[in-house]
């Protein structure tokens, strides 16, 4: 190599580099609400009440009509999704599935069941998040 080549080519090795400019900061994702897939249902576990064996057969025939009958009027006007017993003989009778505006007013629906009111059954409502659409919800279309 030429001594001039040479010396230029030293000469700009030593000449600072304008620094980089930094990359245009991105501007930040949209940060998505891990909320908005989601609905909230009240859960209510059904278990036997204080007087779950205070009554004779003939009652608890009774009690359970009336009961059914309350499920089928609180399905009608649509606040009751899901309703049925469980088996297998544990502590857990069975489950409701509310959907309505708020804890409270699951309660005060939980309530109205007879077999509540006369203490054959206790109900202790929870609740539940889940994503939109999981359950039969004419609200929400059906989850893909």
């Amino acid at each position: 190599m030429k001594p001039r080549l040479l010396l230029a080519l030293l000469a700009l090795a030593a000449v600072p580099l304008p620094a980089a400019s930094p990359a245009p900061a991105k501007a930040p994702a949209a940060q998505e609400d891990p909320d908005a897939g989601l609905t909230t249902y009240y859960v209510g576990l059904i278990t036997r009440g204080p007087n779950f064996d205070a009554y004779n057969s003939e009652d608890r025939a009774k009690i359970q009509r009336l009961h059914l009958d309350n499920i089928e009027r609180l399905a009608g006007l649509g606040k009751l999704l899901v309703a049925g017993p469980f088996t297998g003989g544990g502590e857990w009778l069975g489950i409701f599935i509310f959907k309505c505006s708020s804890l409270e007013e699951a309660r005060q629906l939980a309530a109205t069941d007879p077999a509540v009111q006369t203490g054959r059954f206790r109900i202790e409502i929870h609740p539940w998040r889940t994503t939109k659409g999981s359950i039969r919800d004419p609200e929400f279309a059906a989850a893909k």
